[in-house]
């Protein structure tokens, strides 16, 4: 029971001491806010860096497997899609329609290197008929 009765009033003064900025002493155990503070802080850290590095994750996954079609692509959508800037984004609406992506290579709307960067974030489908 005394141990019991110890850890709990030890854990309302490190509560208190956190709370309103007093040191908390027992029986020769002295704990600040400070302390509690930064022992808390050090146990998240690893975890707040865990679940960013997560979201990051997922976030990239999720821009790599959106398809963006050049023929039917807002503006905003075609920047977007990295290594199109308002300049390319303008060139290629103005070049609609396209039979295939690669079209964007062949009349010239984009260089070669920047071609290869987006190939596999564009595609040119098709009206239904």
């Amino acid at each position: 029971m005394k141990i019991v009765t110890k850890t709990a009033l030890l854990a309302v003064s490190v509560l208190l001491s956190a709370g309103l900025g007093f040191a908390a002493d027992i029986k020769g155990a002295t704990k600040t806010a400070g302390d509690a503070v930064k022992s808390d802080s050090k146990a998240s850290v690893p975890a707040a860096k865990e679940n960013v590095k997560g979201k990051a994750a997922d976030t990239k996954a999720a821009a790599k497997a959106k398809v963006i079609d050049i023929n039917s692509a807002t503006d905003a959508e075609l920047k977007a899609v990295p290594g199109i800037g308002a300049a390319y984004a303008a060139k290629i609406i103005a070049g609609r329609p396209y039979a295939n992506k690669t079209q964007l290579r062949s009349r010239k709307i984009m260089p070669p290197v920047l071609y290869e960067q987006v190939k596999d974030r564009v595609t040119a489908t098709q009206p239904k008929k």
